[in-house]
């Protein structure tokens, strides 16, 4: 597929910053998992990789805005158009040396995300959307999948860790949702985890609490792909309140309904 100059420059970002990810990932396999050297080690790769995305799309676009994890927001000349970056999701996954962590990148148009990037460098699987022109996987159309019943399902979410005041809201979400599906994983990797949805690898994806860096380029990427996406709480803005639900069109009333109790 032959993207928009615009997408092409996310896609050409998304490589340069994986490939300096994969370098580091080859190194942080082999020190010793410590909270001060490893965990320092994968801040300075992410912020390297932060760094490598901002020259690429600021230097492409410099009167853009910007919005990353690291880095946080500035303002650009033109107030319409944001880039907003997450140079690693999954950065636990990546301090532990498992192969499932992404790049993220997203464009925002006048508060509407017209264009995604999610790029899985350790697997070589490049996953991008813009809006009205369908999404992709490599050179693969993707599509969500085709399944109509809810115990034939997969599902993913992010599971609270070290003490976050949500666990209980996430632990009644699975009661309810275990006993009527196939099962749910938890991978560690938000964007990661749209982008299979997109691909029809999950059926679905919820998760509280999460930042705009991390859902946005999964939802252009969702929908592209023929998926519903909407924010936990019914009305809301996906994007800004951090709460999302996403799966194919059959399941997504009896998946939402189960979320939202």
């Amino acid at each position: 597929m032959v993207g928009s100059a615009n997408l092409n420059i996310m896609i050409k970002a998304a490589r340069a910053a994986g490939r300096s990810l994969v370098k580091d990932f080859r190194e942080v396999e082999n020190l010793q998992v410590s909270m001060k050297g490893a965990g320092d080690f994968v801040s300075k790769a992410d912020i390297a990789a932060e760094e490598i995305l901002k020259e690429e799309l600021l230097t492409a676009r410099p009167t853009y805005g910007w919005l990353a994890e690291e880095g946080g927001a500035i303002e650009g000349v033109d107030p319409t158009r944001r880039w907003i970056v997450d140079p690693l999701d999954g950065t636990t996954n990546f301090l532990h040396g498992l192969p499932h962590w992404a790049v993220s990148i997203a464009l925002e148009h006048k508060g509407q995300i017209v264009a995604g990037v999610v790029f899985d460098a350790a697997k070589d699987e490049m996953f991008y959307a813009e809006k009205g022109a369908g999404a992709w996987m490599n050179d693969t159309r993707l599509r969500v999948s085709g399944r109509h019943r809810m115990i034939e399902s997969i599902f993913s979410t992010g599971l609270p860790f070290a003490g976050r005041a949500d666990l209980p809201e996430t632990l009644r979400d699975l009661a309810r949702l275990l006993p009527v599906c196939a099962g749910v994983r938890r991978w560690g990797a938000a964007a990661l985890d749209m982008t299979y949805v997109a691909a029809g690898r999950y059926d679905g994806f919820w998760e509280r609490n999460l930042q705009e860096w991390d859902i946005a380029a999964g939802v252009v990427i969702v929908r592209e792909a023929g998926g519903f996406v909407e924010a936990v709480e019914k009305g809301g803005d996906v994007v800004l309140d951090g709460d999302v639900i996403c799966s194919n069109e059959r399941i997504f009333d009896n998946f939402a309904k189960i979320i939202r109790g």
